[in-house]
């Protein structure tokens, strides 16, 4: 078995991708949202960090955090929330078929899959191409046509703060990473 090793550099930003359990799409049904929702409400209120961006999709999500600058723990932050969606949501989500030997052993759902994919940002550029990234991700996989239209994204909070126009992503030019 693998063994694992992730950085947890304290007040670092990270990227992340979690994944549905077989790439469901159910996490832009209401139910999953708001659970989401209340799981990461609850969870910063233990273990503070900042949304400096994020999308969902229907089978996956992507986001940036800024942790505290003394703490560094990303995956327990991830676990909770995970676990929480998992308990409100389990008993509609539940697929008993996809239960086998080792999820009964580690105790898992079938809503997420097991690992999360982190990348630490290294610099300006490197946020500005997740950043970028992240915003044009519903219209790469074909959910909508312009950026704007996607409602489950924090592109609408960076409109509103002037940061992006509401045409950003509408020439393919605006965005540096969304190959």
């Amino acid at each position: 078995m693998s063994c694992y090793r992730r950085p947890q550099n304290p007040g670092a930003t990270y990227f992340f991708t979690v994944v549905t359990y077989r790439r469901q799409a159910i996490l832009c049904d209401e139910p999953v949202r708001e659970a989401l929702r209340q799981a990461i409400a609850t969870t910063r209120a233990k273990w503070p960090f900042i949304i400096d961006a994020w999308v969902l999709l229907p089978d996956h999500l992507h986001c940036i955090w800024t942790l505290p600058a003394d703490d560094g723990d990303f995956a327990t932050r991830w676990s909770v929330i995970k676990r929480q969606v998992s308990v409100v949501c389990g008993d509609a989500y539940r697929r008993a078929e996809w239960i086998n030997a080792s999820k009964q052993k580690h105790r898992e759902s079938t809503i997420w899959q097991r690992r999360f994919w982190e990348h630490q940002i290294r610099d300006e550029t490197d946020f500005a191409r997740h950043m970028d990234y992240i915003h044009f991700n519903p219209v790469k996989h074909g959910y909508c046509k312009w950026v704007s239209e996607w409602p489950y994204s924090t592109f609408h909070r960076y409109v509103k703060a002037s940061v992006n126009s509401m045409d950003w992503g509408d020439d393919v030019d605006d965005v540096v990473a969304g190959e």
